[in-house]
């Protein structure tokens, strides 16, 4: 199937030190993939759209469901042609020498009913609320706190491998930072310190090494932080999800350059508000 949905085009917000001007910009899809083995789910994975029939089989091979492309009967997308849906059919054979597999549930999430991008988005929408109005930051602020991020890494300067969030308070202040292998992971450990910290309140800022994904984007939201700057762009999901719930997402280009997605409202310089062209 022929999916049209891996990038998406939206208008964003360049941001120097006076002004913030609307440029277009390309943002990689990102949905929930559903892969059902004998008509029950599997798995559910985050991925961009396309090739879903090779990232089915590529899957099922390296969960050891499979050893030879004839140890499928039957795949292709379920029966309404969704193309977030692929069923898996096993020949007999490997299907009776991999049933404790089939038995396994851990994989599967609450995406796994309602599976489209925007159900899905409905359904976590629903779980979080919008971020508060009220916050304010500059540039000069914004880049300080990237700037930071750096710093206090210790285990990407000795083995470029893992991946970091720091929170910020609305002064600057840091209030919480952690590394892990995993960005998700990062991000439960830095959000975790300040919520047993009772300091959670305090967050405003979040800097990433990675970019924001969806899940990202739902951890801050709960968290009830108003802005998240990474190291590179988000999906496009992320960028929509943000934006209805009233955050502000950002990356930087350059070393005086802000793009930020959503959320534009936030950015002020000399204590008044950048001039927002259009």
């Amino acid at each position: 199937m022929d999916n049209k949905k891996n990038t998406q085009h939206f208008t964003v917000f360049k941001c120097r030190s006076k002004s913030c001007e609307p440029v277009p910009m390309e943002l990689i899809g990102e949905e929930p993939f559903l892969i059902r083995i004998e008509d029950k789910s599997y798995s559910v994975v985050m991925r961009t759209p396309g090739n879903e029939i090779r990232h089915a089989a590529g899957f099922c091979l390296g969960e050891g469901l499979v050893n030879t492309p004839g140890d499928i009967k039957t795949m292709g997308y379920d029966v309404n042609l969704d193309p977030n849906v692929i069923d898996v059919w096993l020949t007999p054979e490997r299907r009776s020498k991999v049933g404790y597999l089939l038995k396994r549930k851990g994989f599967v999430s609450q995406t796994s009913c309602g599976i489209c991008g925007k159900e899905m988005l409905r359904d976590i929408q629903s779980a979080v609320q919008p971020a508060p109005d009220g916050f304010t930051f500059s540039l000069h602020q914004a880049f300080g706190c990237i700037a930071a991020l750096s710093k206090n890494q210790k285990f990407y300067q000795r083995t470029r491998g893992s991946h970091a969030a720091l929170l910020f308070g609305k002064t600057g202040d840091i209030l919480a930072f952690a590394e892990d292998v995993g960005r998700h992971n990062a991000l439960d450990k830095a959000i975790g310190k300040a919520f047993l910290d009772h300091t959670l309140d305090r967050a405003r800022i979040l800097v990433l090494s990675s970019r924001i994904s969806y899940e990202l984007v739902q951890k801050a939201a709960r968290a009830r932080i108003p802005v998240m700057i990474s190291n590179s762009r988000p999906t496009a999901l992320a960028a929509r999800m943000g934006d209805s719930l009233n955050m502000t997402l950002a990356f930087p280009t350059g070393s005086e350059q802000l793009m930020v997605v959503c959320g534009e409202n936030r950015i002020i310089q000399d204590n008044n508000n950048i001039r927002v062209t259009s």
